[in-house]
C-alpha cells in the first residue's frame, strides 16, 4: 500500500503558495470579493417590509378620517405617497406601481362614527409581491382590530360599563432575535454563502490550470500521490479563506451589528471543515473539467441549487420532502445550521454535532471520489 509522505506533500503546498503568489489577481479575488459581496448583499437581501406605499382616497375629510390615516402611518408600515379622488386614480397608480395599497374611507364614515354605527373601510392591495400583499393584510387587519377595541371600550366607558376583558390573551416572546429584524437572520447565511462561492470557483481552477497551462507533464513525472496533491493544493487556500473569513465575520459583527453570541473557537473550527469541504468540491470539479471555462460554468450551476436548497432563502421546512433531501446534499446547508445556531442562539456541539457529522462525511467522500477520479496522465 502507497503510504502518505509528508515532503511531498509539503512541496505541492509549497509550490501552489509560489503560484498564488504570482496569480495576484486571483489572491484579490480571494481576499477582497468577499467584502465586496457582504456589503453588496447585507443591504440588498432585506426581507423586512417597511413603508409601503400608500394611496389615500378620503371621501370623508373629517377628524376622525385624518386620525385613522395616522393609525396607519404611525406603524411605519404604511407610508402615505398621494392622495386620490377616484377609483380610476388609483388604479392606475397600482398598475404602474406608484402605490401598492390603496386605502378608501366612505363619505359617511364621519357620521356613522358619531352615531354609533358599524363603518366600513376599503384597502385595496397590489397582490403581484406576495410578502409585501400578505404583510399589508395583516397589519391593516391589527389596525382596525385595535382600533374598533379601543372604541368600544370608549363606548362601554360612557355607559358605565366596565373595561372590555377580552376571554382570552396570548402572552408571546420572541427569542434569539427580538426585533425580528431580517439582518441578524440573513448576514450569518450571507458570510457562509459568500466563503462557499469563493474558495470553490478558486479551487476548481486548480488542476485545471495545470492542465492548460502545460505544468502536469511536470507532475506525471514525479512520485506524488493522489491524495498528497488533492490535500497540498487544499492547504493554501484554507489559510486564504480563513483569513478572508475571518475579514467578513468582523464587519459581519461590527459593521452590521451582528454580534456573534455562541463560541467564537467553535465557529472558527466548524468554519475550517466547511473551508475544507468547499475546497474539495472545488477540486472535485476540476477533475471533471478540461477548461477553466468549465470549470466555472459546472462551480456556477451547482452555486444557484446551492442557494434555493439549503434554506438561505426559503425555510427548507415548507419544501417537498425529495427536495428536502437533495438540500441534504449541500454543504451549505450544515453550514448555515451552525452559523445562524452559533451566531443567534449561542449553541454548542451539543446541538450542532449532526451538522458537523453531515459536513465531515460530505467531506470525505468528495475527497475519496476526486482521488478515484484524478489521473496523473495527459488524457
Amino acid at each position: 500500500m502507497k503510504r502518505f509522505v509528508f515532503g511531498r506533500y509539503w512541496s505541492v503546498v509549497k509550490k501552489e503558495v509560489i503560484q498564488i503568489k504570482r496569480d495576484r489577481p486571483s489572491l484579490g479575488i480571494a481576499l477582497v470579493m468577499p467584502l465586496m459581496m457582504l456589503f453588496l448583499f447585507g443591504y440588498a437581501v432585506n426581507t423586512d417590509v417597511n413603508d409601503i406605499k400608500m394611496v389615500v382616497w378620503d371621501q370623508s375629510a373629517t377628524a376622525y378620517s385624518r386620525e385613522l390615516i395616522d393609525q396607519f402611518t404611525n406603524t411605519r408600515v404604511f407610508e402615505v405617497s398621494a392622495h386620490a379622488s377616484g377609483y380610476r386614480a388609483i388604479e392606475s397608480m397600482l398598475d404602474d406601481g406608484s402605490a401598492s395599497v390603496a386605502l378608501v374611507i366612505p363619505p359617511d364614515y364621519a357620521r356613522k362614527r358619531d352615531r354609533n354605527e358599524p363603518a366600513n373601510i376599503q384597502m385595496l392591495i397590489d397582490g403581484s409581491d406576495p410578502n409585501i400583499a400578505r404583510t399589508a393584510t395583516s397589519n391593516a387587519q391589527l389596525i382596525v382590530q385595535n382600533r374598533s377595541v379601543t372604541m368600544q371600550e370608549s363606548r362601554m366607558q360612557k355607559q358605565g360599563m366596565s373595561e372590555l376583558e377580552p376571554p382570552l390573551t396570548l402572552d408571546s416572546r420572541v427569542l434569539f432575535n427580538p426585533n425580528m429584524e431580517s439582518i441578524v437572520f440573513n448576514i450569518p447565511g450571507l458570510i457562509g454563502l459568500i466563503m462557499q462561492n469563493v474558495t470553490m470557483i478558486l479551487t476548481a481552477f486548480s488542476l485545471v490550470r495545470e492542465k492548460e497551462r502545460g505544468t502536469m507533464e511536470q507532475l506525471i513525472v514525479t512520485p506524488i500521490r493522489p491524495l498528497e496533491l488533492m490535500l497540498g493544493k487544499i492547504t493554501p487556500y484554507v489559510g486564504i479563506g480563513l483569513f478572508s473569513f475571518c475579514l467578513v465575520l468582523l464587519v459581519g459583527t461590527y459593521w452590521f451589528g451582528v454580534p456573534v453570541k455562541g463560541s467564537i473557537s467553535l465557529l472558527v473550527s466548524l468554519s475550517i471543515l466547511f473551508l475544507l469541504t468547499t475546497l474539495t468540491l472545488g477540486i472535485f470539479i476540476s477533475t471533471i473539467a478540461k477548461t477553466q471555462l468549465q470549470a466555472m460554468q459546472i462551480a456556477f450551476a451547482f452555486i444557484l441549487p446551492s442557494v434555493l436548497l439549503s434554506g438561505f432563502m426559503f425555510p427548507r421546512e415548507s419544501m417537498p420532502l425529495v427536495i428536502q433531501w437533495l438540500g441534504g446534499l449541500v454543504p451549505l446547508t450544515y453550514f448555515l445550521e451552525i452559523l445562524r445556531g452559533i451566531f443567534l442562539k449561542a449553541v454548542d456541539l451539543t446541538a450542532l454535532w449532526k451538522d458537523a457529522l453531515g459536513m465531515g462525511i460530505f467531506f470525505l467522500l468528495i475527497l475519496t471520489v476526486s482521488m478515484l477520479r484524478f489521473r496523473k496522465k495527459i488524457e
